[in-house]
């Protein structure tokens, strides 16, 4: 079993290297929008999970998932040559190919911060000529004595 630093380092490059394929090596069409994000790989080193986003042609568009899906199906075997190449690895590990759903989570938040931003505003606003339900000041002060009362 590998150390763990060893291990980051090679997901790191093997990330490095399917990206750099992908661009320049691989001339499938369907995986122009095609962006790496991570890769893992477990602790014999044998198997490497590559984690990757799709890009719409624009911004209004939606990406096709399956298409890069398959894309990356069949480039499997020139994509673990390159990484065998790039890592002289005993044994070059497997790759799989999970889309990576963080993009989509991150624009959830934001949607779900935008809304929390519009709530706070909204209340801001009903606040601004509010009146307390109380007495003003509604913290209790020291008792005053009267003079008239001794």
């Amino acid at each position: 079993m590998a150390d763990q630093a060893r291990a980051r380092r090679l997901a790191k490059r093997i990330a490095q290297i399917v990206a750099s394929a992908l661009e320049h090596e691989v001339k499938d069409p369907r995986l122009g929008n095609v962006t790496i994000t991570d890769a893992r790989i477990t602790g014999d080193l044998r198997d490497a999970t590559v984690y990757y986003t799709v890009l719409g042609e624009s911004l209004d568009a939606a990406p096709d998932f399956a298409g890069a899906a398959a894309a990356l199906e069949s480039a499997r075997g020139v994509l673990r040559t390159k990484v065998g190449q790039g890592t002289g690895v005993r044994y070059t590990p497997t790759l799989t190919f999970v889309p990576d759903h963080v993009p989509a989570d991150a624009r959830h938040i934001d949607e779900l911060l935008a809304k929390a931003r519009e709530a706070d505003a909204e209340v801001a606003r009903q606040a601004t000529g509010a009146k307390p339900a109380g007495e003003p000041d509604p913290y209790r002060a020291p008792r005053e004595e009267d003079p008239e009362s001794e």
